[in-house]
């Protein structure tokens, strides 16, 4: 009897050992299985970064006429996101296809379709399965190439930073582009948390260096095409003109007057003002001596000096013009709700300014919608977030601090970037 004992002692010993290695390994497996699962998606991240950008370098080269590059320019950009279709180990595999075969936009022309493959090693599996050794990751992407850029912000200084972001900043134009003609490589400057949501930022310069001017937690949307070395954009609108026979008077806010009924109120044109085929003339306007002043719709307003406001004075005007032979300056604090005329519901030019400065901070419930046209203007926009802005610049500089944030739009004649922008469909 003693002796079976010790038996079953020494067969039970073995049962533990065995036990105890099927557990190591079960525990060997699964963690095998979670190291290459991570180290798979990790890769299949990169297939398709390397797939997105592939098809819009090929949408790009289809678009620009270029056909015959267009493998070469998917290949290349692959290899920069790391499956080199030339490696010796592993080497990937481009697939360009224009007009698409797969999926959707299948047989659409203007579209270019990229798939990636290439077989990845593993780096547990294969210990346990050998057919597991080796795992093929792959990614499809969908470029449409010739998608214009329209402009909605023009900035025309030859050099220096045209466009100057800080502080918060915004620019949303998801639907047009931002064009600076400067040639310097700070042309554009994006610090400070600001932001450009749009859909192309194109410069004069061809050695814009981005990694030193957009930094301090500033960005560029991943959306937005950043294109270099494109041609000055240089749109022309008519001024509007004074009739002939139109008087100018001098301005007209003097404060708290009978003419009023003391109450500081202005409505311009005011009464006895001469109109001439909707047009009246000031020499200059300044509002900050009123309560408050309203343009009245349907007016152009011909300033031939400075346009100012101040002291707090509200000013509002739907379907108004204004030109500015000097400069205009919209001081903070001043609620001002002012909207051009539109055409197919697209505001149209709301400032024409012949002078060297535009300066629009405005109050707390500010809007403002329409073009500011001032090709010779330095434009700078200091507004906290309670200001919304739908509108489009014609400028020499803009620089954007404080929060203010600009929603522009498309008008039908500020140009369109001279470069096809590719943007990734799918």
């Amino acid at each position: 009897m003693g002796g079976m004992v010790r038996i079953l002692k020494e067969g039970g010993g073995q049962s533990a050992v065995w036990l105890a290695a099927f557990l190591g390994m079960l525990a060997l497996g699964f963690m095998a299985l979670a190291v290459d699962t991570g180290y798979f998606f990790q890769q299949k991240r990169m297939a398709q970064s390397a797939a997105d950008g592939a098809a819009i370098a090929a949408a790009e080269e289809a678009t620009a006429g270029d056909t015959g590059n267009m493998q070469a320019a998917a290949n290349a950009i692959a290899k920069m996101n790391g499956f080199d279709p030339g490696s010796a180990v592993h080497p990937a595999t481009v697939q360009v296809n224009s007009p698409p075969k797969y999926g959707g936009y299948a047989g659409s022309s203007g579209y270019t379709e990229v798939i990636v493959t290439r077989q990845v090693p593993t780096l547990l599996l294969g210990v346990f399965n050998s057919s597991k050794s080796v795992l093929t990751v792959a990614a499809r992407a969908v470029s449409g190439g010739g998608q214009s850029s329209p402009t909605c912000i023009c900035l025309e200084a030859g050099s220096g930073m045209g466009l100057n972001m800080s502080n918060n900043a915004q620019v949303s134009a998801s639907g047009c582009g931002i064009t600076v003609d400067s040639g310097s490589n700070n042309a554009v400057g994006v610090v400070g948390s600001a932001g450009i949501n749009a859909l192309s930022l194109g410069t004069v310069s061809t050695n814009w260096d981005n990694s030193n001017n957009v930094n301090n937690n500033g960005t560029i949307s991943s959306t937005t095409k950043v294109v270099t070395g494109v041609a000055a954009c240089n749109p022309s609108i008519a001024a509007p003109t004074l009739p002939n026979g139109t008087p100018c008077y001098a301005n007209p806010i003097q404060g708290w007057t009978a003419q009023n009924n003391y109450t500081g109120q202005y409505t311009l044109p005011m009464t006895g003002e001469t109109v001439v085929s909707g047009t009246v003339c000031y020499t200059s306007l300044d509002t900050s001596d009123a309560a408050s002043v309203t343009f009245s719709p349907g007016y152009t307003y011909y300033i031939q000096g400075s346009f100012s406001t101040g002291g707090g004075a509200p000013i509002s005007g739907n379907n108004v013009t204004f030109y500015v032979g000097g400069t205009v300056n919209i001081a903070n604090g001043v609620t001002a709700n002012l909207a051009a005329p539109t055409v197919n519901n697209v505001p149209q030019t709301l400032f024409y300014v012949a002078g060297n400065t535009v300066t629009i901070q405005g109050g707390s419930t500010s809007n403002f919608s329409g073009l500011i046209f001032a090709p010779g203007a330095a434009v700078t926009l200091n507004n906290g977030t309670g200001t919304t802005m739908n509108m489009d610049f014609v400028a020499q500089t803009l620089t954007m601090a404080g929060g203010a944030t600009l929603n522009s739009y498309a008008t039908t004649n500020l140009g369109t970037l001279n470069t096809s922008v590719a943007k990734l469909a799918e």
